[in-house]
């Protein structure tokens, strides 16, 4: 947001608009301090247990009141936090110019009650209507045992999170109508994944692209550990500027098939990309928390890594896709025990791409102390361009993480655990790098748009991406990923992956793959394995690209 504005920082909430509706039954001089007694001084006799349905009734029924009302100090002291929700609560009105508020609940859930908030925003002369749903949970209090609306900045705007504001006033950048590859209008309704990176490219790319601000309602996001600033997220436009045109590297195919995929399961992210030219065709999350896993995620990538270690192996001299590489039932490494996936038989004279097509984790452990403890981390940097913080997208993104660790963790980075981390784009890219043998930074916008100059890296020795690719085709045509790229023709190749965090009972599921001119790589959180969900998800978007 421009000029002007003052900013209400939602410390843990959002602000209160101005008009009066019927809930003034309730007597709002003794709202509560807090959690901790009523602003009087009196208390209820104390309760326990969860609130009932009539208290959950007159507790959001009050709080509605004093929020239409525009008392915020009322409307905060019937929640658990007041001082955030007051803070928020104040300054819808104050920056965000949002007067005449009416709130009409819907049927109570137990203790969540829905409801519809209308009212209308008005800054400078000028006037816009804005209407949305929402939701409220009513808790009982910690110390005085009243039934108390559980504080959430997403009460008071779903779209809302800790840290953000709402400001109305000139917009930070330009609008722009952002188009795919093939000039397809691209936007957040139609393709949900795409709303935060429309507005990034917005704010970076808004004036470039040749428009002109206009005036909104916006959220304005808290500001990364690093200082970054996400984008605003404009909810409301009063005043239109002038619409700049943006062209991406978006395939409005590939997005709707990503979008699709995704939706199947919670906390899933998916990225493909074109290995020829780096350029990303789509980028997908299903997430509650907004968060955007595609590009910024850092996770540990299980076997998925092996793409890497295997490439490591191999430019090292230590094996080759037909050399040695024993899959044993166990391996130790500095006094760590690695085990391979249940019921996979040993193999002492398996070959790398034997061990790499049925994913067994104690054939890549074997050879830790041969590699060492920078191969790995060399390889990654110097050949896949990943861990150097330098890729410049378009976009704020994560480069990878494969530090030089010590200890187990040098047998544990070569199977996709220990410190390694990596996002869904670090994956796809990983994928089109042993698919084409060069390493290509992803874009999501041309880099001549603004003079960008890309990262980048040697690639592999022709050798390497050939057995590479006839490891992802075995792995695709009769290994672990088989079950998913059955029938895909092509040229195609794959490797799954499952990862172990933070001791969670159930592993993160990975996947990756290529297919003729499109690599895709694939997270879902507490997925399984590697085909149980990233996989699907990965063939889907393959599929939909031939």
């Amino acid at each position: 947001m421009g000029k002007g504005v003052k900013a209400a920082v939602v410390g843990g909430v959002c602000a209160v608009m101005v008009g009066g509706a019927g809930y003034g039954l309730y007597n709002f001089a003794s709202a509560l301090n807090g959690d901790g007694g009523t602003a009087g001084g009196t208390t209820e006799a104390a309760r326990t247990g969860p609130p009932s349905a009539d208290e959950v009734e007159k507790t959001s029924g009050a709080f509605f009141a004093a929020w239409e009302k525009g008392d915020a100090p009322a409307a905060a002291g019937y929640t658990n936090y007041r001082e955030a929700a007051q803070q928020l609560l104040a300054a819808y009105g104050r920056d965000a110019h949002v007067t005449e508020v009416r709130i009409k609940p819907g049927t109570p859930v137990g203790r969540t009650v829905p409801f519809t908030v209308r009212a209308v925003v008005s800054y400078e002369g000028k006037s816009k209507p804005i209407g949305y749903a929402s939701r409220l949970t009513v808790v009982r209090g910690q110390t005085s045992h009243r039934a108390l609306v559980d504080w959430d900045p997403s009460v008071v705007h779903p779209r809302l999170r800790k840290g953000d504001t709402l400001v109305t006033g000139e917009a930070e950048a330009p609008p722009i109508e952002a188009v795919d590859r093939g000039g397809k209008v691209l936007t957040a309704v139609k393709y949900p994944s795409l709303g935060p990176i429309l507005d990034e490219l917005r704010k970076r790319y808004g004036a470039k692209a040749g428009g002109r601000p206009g005036v909104e309602l916006a959220i304005r996001h808290e500001a990364g550990a690093d200082g970054s600033q996400a984008a605003d997220t404009t909810l409301l436009t009063l005043a239109k500027g002038r619409t700049g045109k943006l062209r991406t590297t978006i395939g409005a195919g590939a997005q709707a098939a990503a979008e699709a995929a995704v939706a199947k399961y919670k906390d899933a992210s998916v990225v493909a990309v074109q290995p020829s030219t780096g350029e990303i065709l789509a980028v997908a999350n299903h997430r509650d928390d907004g968060f955007d896993a595609a590009l910024s995620g850092e996770r540990p990538p299980g076997s998925t890594m092996k793409i890497i270690s295997a490439a490591a192996l191999i430019d090292t001299g230590l094996t080759s896709a037909n050399g040695k590489a024993p899959c044993p039932p166990t391996a130790v490494w500095q006094s760590q025990t690695f085990h391979n996936l249940k019921d996979m038989a040993p193999n002492e004279n398996a070959t790398l791409s034997e061990s790499f097509a049925r994913s067994c984790n104690t054939a890549f452990v074997k050879f830790a102390d041969d590699l060492g403890v920078n191969a790995l981390t060399k390889e990654a940097q110097d050949r896949f361009g990943l861990g150097r913080d330098d890729w410049k997208v378009g976009v704020p993104s994560f480069d990878g993480r494969v530090p030089a660790s010590g200890g187990p963790d040098t047998a544990a980075n070569l199977i996709g655990q220990g410190q390694v981390q990596m996002s869904p784009l670090n994956m796809a890219s990983v994928t089109a790098t042993a698919k084409t043998g060069v390493f290509r930074q992803p874009v999501i916008v041309p880099l001549s748009l603004d003079h960008r100059t890309p990262a980048q890296a040697r690639g592999l020795p022709a050798s390497t991406s050939q057995q590479l690719r006839a490891m992802m085709n075995r792995t695709a045509r009769s290994g672990t990923a088989a079950g998913v790229m059955a029938g895909m023709t092509g040229d195609v190749g794959a490797k799954t992956g499952s990862a172990e965090v933070d001791g969670n009972v159930t592993s993160d599921s990975w996947f990756a793959g290529y297919r003729d001119d499109v690599a895709a790589a694939a997270l879902v959180q507490d997925g399984g394995h590697g085909i149980d969900a990233a996989g699907p998800i990965v063939a889907t978007v393959l599929r939909s690209t031939g």
